[in-house]
């Protein structure tokens, strides 16, 4: 049933569940799509890169550098709701409170009220996320931002084939259960990250070399999962979220880093 689902209604879902955009009133993909919305996360980011990019560069050109990065941040968290970063205060609260036992972790991360642990995730994310921008020129910031969007959604979709899901449907928050991929959309989620980190490894050879941009991201990636499967034995939407702005966060740092 699965496989008549068209493939546009795929990526319709996508835009759906991982942005604000009232696309619901031009038209209502089928159901079942949202299973598959992880597949096409990356291409997502093309807008929400290109969105928060655009703000970043255009707005430095009549703004002051540090007025734009924060309307940039503003502009991206409007145009996806927050979702991620409510994935990251949710998990660091988890994780942070729950200690070794898995239900208490689950329990505190479903909670809709944020603690402590949460709101200090949050401020030093925000903290080094607008740093790091503002230690990057206006137009290599903005690149960077529309390169290191999907390519860190790429790796962090990695964690539904990698991990079994945390909750069964009816207690998840989205009330969806991500499928796992096949191979024709494991390669669809690769072109998607891998052709914009491509093109700007390539327009910024002289400036980063690429295998730190691309490996050290991979690493930080892999010791969250490595840390979500020892506490939980499986992923949820909310690790998903924080897998993202964390593995996202590291290629600002290497770039920033190898700017130095």
């Amino acid at each position: 049933m699965d496989n008549h689902i068209k493939w546009y209604d795929r990526i319709w879902a996508a835009y759906m569940f991982f942005t604000r955009l009232p696309l619901w009133r031009v038209h209502q993909p089928a159901q079942g799509s949202y299973a598959s919305v992880v597949e096409w996360w990356p291409l997502t980011g093309w807008l929400t890169g290109a969105v928060m990019g655009g703000v970043l560069y255009f707005g430095s050109l009549v703004l002051p550098y540090p007025v734009a990065a924060l309307l940039a941040i503003a502009a991206r968290l409007l145009l996806t709701g927050a979702l991620h970063e409510d994935g990251l205060a949710d998990f660091v609260d988890g994780f942070g409170g729950g200690g070794s036992d898995r239900q208490r972790i689950l329990d505190i991360m479903k909670d809709s009220h944020i603690g402590t642990y949460g709101v200090l995730s949050l401020v030093i994310y925000m903290a080094l996320l607008f740093t790091l921008l503002l230690s990057m020129p206006p137009f290599y910031a903005a690149l960077t931002v529309m390169a290191a969007d999907p390519y860190a959604k790429m790796l962090s979709g990695q964690v539904v084939m990698m991990l079994p899901y945390a909750r069964t449907e009816a207690t998840s928050k989205a009330h969806v259960v991500y499928r796992r991929m096949n191979t024709q959309a494991g390669i669809l989620l690769a072109i998607q990250g891998l052709l914009p980190i491509g093109l700007y490894l390539y327009y910024m050879r002289d400036v980063v070399d690429w295998s730190f941009v691309i490996f050290l991201p991979c690493l930080s990636m892999y010791f969250l999962y490595r840390l979500i499967w020892s506490r939980l034995r499986g992923y949820t939407g909310d690790c998903c979220g924080a897998l993202f702005l964390l593995t996202e966060l590291t290629v600002y740092l290497v770039v920033v880093w190898q700017m130095q």
